[in-house]
């Protein structure tokens, strides 16, 4: 009887040792794969960042953007001196420019004046910009006039060819307006040397002060 019991007990810390090894073996297969699992996602949501994210078109546009801006507008190709031809082309001296202003106000309300500018130089050059513009008033002081929010287009002069350029403001029509313009001080774009002309005949009277008067950038005429 001594030994039956023995051996049933033998028996059955045999088949516990057994079922504790099952359950270790399940435990381990389910955590591997649980890993394995986890890495493969992993893996799979880097890769998606990736390909979705910034190395293929985002920086493909990039480097297209950089490749496109490399070259300049044609307005800074002549500024820089050259035209898209590749031709050289110098600024407009103001010597080699003959410059008048004239009253072209639309209506009884808004003042305009243009100014013009034709090339008497025997070369092609360029105006493009915005000129240097200050009024003169009657008492002697001059007044620097500030550029209007217009984008300066390119204005290549030939020998004969003319440029323009306007002074826009309101008009005052209550005769109370305390600026006396004289004159107007003119220098060409991307030029030191200046040419005062008369404030034209007629011109409506400036509503408000110089600072309300905007100059705008030369095009041609044609």
């Amino acid at each position: 009887m001594k030994y039956t019991r023995i051996t049933a007990l033998a028996a059955i810390g045999v088949a516990a040792t057994l079922s504790l090894t099952a359950c270790g073996s399940d435990n381990s297969g389910k955590d591997s794969s649980s890993k394995g699992s986890s890495s493969s996602s992993s893996s799979s949501s880097d890769g998606g960042s990736k390909s979705d994210g910034g190395s293929g078109s985002g920086n493909s546009e990039a480097s297209n953007a950089k490749s496109g801006s490399g070259k300049g507008t044609e307005a800074e190709e002549v500024a820089n001196g050259t035209t898209e031809s590749g031709s050289k082309v110098t600024f407009c001296k103001t010597e080699d420019l003959a410059i008048d202003a004239t009253d072209a106000a639309p209506d009884e309300a808004s003042g305009r004046i243009d100014i013009t500018m034709i090339n008497r130089g025997s070369t092609t050059c360029s105006a493009t910009g915005f000129a240097g513009v200050d009024i003169k008033d009657a008492d002697n002081t001059s007044n620097p006039i500030e550029r209007g929010h217009a984008q300066p287009r390119v204005t290549i002069l030939k020998p004969g060819d003319a440029a323009v350029f306007n002074l826009a403001y309101d008009i005052d029509n209550t005769g109370n307006s305390l600026s006396s313009p004289t004159n107007i001080l003119v220098t060409p774009p991307n030029e030191t040397h200046t040419v005062s002309l008369k404030w034209p005949a007629g011109a409506g009277e400036i509503k408000g002060a110089y600072t309300d008067v905007e100059v705008y950038p030369t095009h041609t005429t044609k």
